[in-house]
């Protein structure tokens, strides 16, 4: 364990760091499995309706360097193509 005053402030915002992002990466992944949710039920309108929230959420994660933008740009690009598979299939 550090013993001096800047190595101790410095875990101290690390833990703070580390809660703050935990919290926005479980958000977005709450969005993302709604979206999956209302694709496995088949539910155009729910998913339709669902999606710019888990987009938005999705890129916000990468203004605040939380994830990177390749992952960003894979998560967003699965989801549209479901929901978008999905309207295929009931159009």
């Amino acid at each position: 364990m550090a013993h001096h005053a800047d190595a101790l402030k410095r875990i101290r915002q690390t833990k703070k760091r580390n809660a703050r992002n935990r919290h926005y990466r479980a958000t977005m992944r709450t969005l993302i499995k709604r979206v999956r949710a209302a694709v496995d039920e088949g539910d155009v309108t729910a998913a339709e309706a669902a999606l710019p929230g888990a987009v938005s959420s999705i890129q916000k994660l990468v203004t605040k360097n939380i994830i990177h933008r390749n992952q960003a740009d894979r998560r967003v690009s699965r989801l549209h193509q479901a929901v978008n598979k999905l309207k295929g299939a009931q159009g």
